[in-house]
């Protein structure tokens, strides 16, 4: 084979063994020739459009791309050499303070962060160091740290458990129970609870868990036990939904008990992969000694992050955004998708096998379940697959513990899901539910196996 610009592309190297790419060549290859490669090894992914699974952006307008491309090298740890983009995480951690309600907007702190799972692990340790303090203050043992949270739970609660040594205390969902409420809290909290864990937006049905109402439960627990315990607000989801769509659901820093949020810009934030928030309602429930000062490129540089050098093009996206839509662009687009979800979920449960789970009103995003005693053809793992040959990505999956044995479908509604590309969807969702409700035998492996993962 030859390498060379002359060469047709698909006569050079391209037509090699791929085993001959899982190790460093001997030569160099014409760019030409390597993006070729990378380029026909991508194009077998499914279509990001078409992917009703994943809650992160996988549209932004050409004025965004263009941003993006000549923000591709900007280091966000380096506040140094980039100052301005420094100075731009600074103007969006006061604007998203002030759309969370925070007591005094300029005297919160926060960060943007990789994701906000790196934000849910800085929230988590931020309790767990306050929580040490005062029982070492107290003379007290601080050896059995807990965190109360939902048995729905995502799945960077578990690992902040696992990696930090705090005992993850699941409270059961289940069909009275769709979300965790605060019911039977006081069985859960002691005094080793360094905090409790609200999701605004369950990642597996799209629901809020109501803020309000486990705030009020840890007051009547304090009352009657003495123990103050914190809420960290997991908005990964609905902190970028509610303040537009459910301005009057009192859920993040207007509840005292609230101490921290954090978010994803990259998913109703409307900003590429890569990019999520944390914020406190004041410095003191962060504490100083989770801030490290150092000596970087000539500067003294204050971080706060499990990460250290980190793209800085994301954070410019999200101020872009905020510019760029403001309240009613912003209160605009999250209708649209709420539209849309509601929309689907009705059509859904009109075709008669389903059963809604929830209908996509608080977050765009919603779940269904197969009618009890509905079919012993086929299950919602056959659906899923049928969907997939015609390209359209709908998990199905199992709901977690105490309700491990029912199966849901769930769709995620984003701002590029246009109502007329939704109508394809169900054209291609109602064809494969027929098709299935016509099987006169079960289909093969009927019991599936999930392959999606929160």
């Amino acid at each position: 084979m030859t390498d060379d610009a002359l060469t047709p592309v698909f006569d050079r190297d391209t037509r090699a063994s791929s085993a001959a790419h899982n190790r460093l060549g001997p030569d160099e290859m014409l760019p030409g020739t390597a993006y070729q490669l990378v380029h026909d090894e991508a194009q077998l992914d499914g279509n990001a459009r078409l992917n009703l699974a994943t809650f992160v952006t996988t549209w932004m307008d050409e004025h965004a791309d263009r941003l993006y491309a000549e923000a591709f090298d900007k280091n966000m740890v380096d506040k140094d050499e980039y100052p301005s983009t420094a100075a731009v995480e600074v103007k969006c951690t006061a604007i998203l303070a002030d759309l969370w309600h925070a007591p005094d907007a300029g005297g919160t702190i926060g960060t943007s962060t990789t994701g906000s799972s790196e934000a849910c692990m800085l929230g988590g340790l931020a309790m767990k160091r306050l929580w040490q303090h005062r029982r070492r203050a107290e003379g007290a043992d601080t050896s059995k740290p807990n965190l109360v949270m939902s048995s729905a739970v995502q799945v960077c609660w578990e690992k902040f458990c696992n990696y930090w040594d705090v005992e993850m205390r699941l409270v059961p969902i289940s069909h009275e129970h769709k979300v965790f409420d605060g019911h039977d809290l006081d069985s859960y909290v002691d005094e080793n609870t360094i905090g409790v864990v609200a999701i605004l937006g369950v990642t597996y049905t799209g629901m809020y868990e109501p803020v309000a109402e486990i705030a009020a439960a840890l007051d009547e627990i304090q009352k009657a036990r003495g123990l103050d315990i914190p809420i960290h607000v997991d908005g990964a989801s609905g902190a970028m939904i509610a303040p537009f769509l459910q301005p009057e659901l009192e859920w993040d820093f207007r509840l005292e008990r609230v101490h921290s949020i954090s978010t994803s810009g990259h998913k109703y934030g409307g900003v590429y992969p890569g990019l999520g928030w944390v914020l406190w309602r004041e410095k003191q429930w962060l504490p100083d000694d989770l801030i490290f000062h150092v000596s970087y490129l000539g500067g003294d540089m204050p971080t706060l992050a499990l990460n250290f050098s980190r793209p800085g093009a994301q954070v410019l996206l999200q101020y872009y955004l905020f510019l760029r839509l403001g309240v009613a662009g912003y209160t605009a687009i999250q209708q649209g998708a709420q539209d849309v979800a509601v929309h689907l979920s009705r059509a859904v449960a009109a075709l008669g096998p389903f059963e809604l789970w929830n209908d996509g009103t608080d977050i765009p995003v919603f779940a269904w379940s197969l009618k009890d005693g509905h079919t012993d053809k086929w299950t919602l793992y056959d659906l899923a697959d049928r969907l997939r040959m015609r390209g359209w990505i709908v998990p199905a999956y199992p709901m977690p513990a105490d309700l491990a044995d029912l199966t849901v479908q769930r769709i995620v509604v984003r701002r590029d899901l246009s109502m007329d590309l939704a109508d394809k969807f169900l054209a291609a969702f109602t064809a494969e539910v027929h098709y299935l409700e016509a099987l006169e035998t079960p289909m093969p492996d009927t019991e599936g196996s999930p392959s999606f993962h929160h």
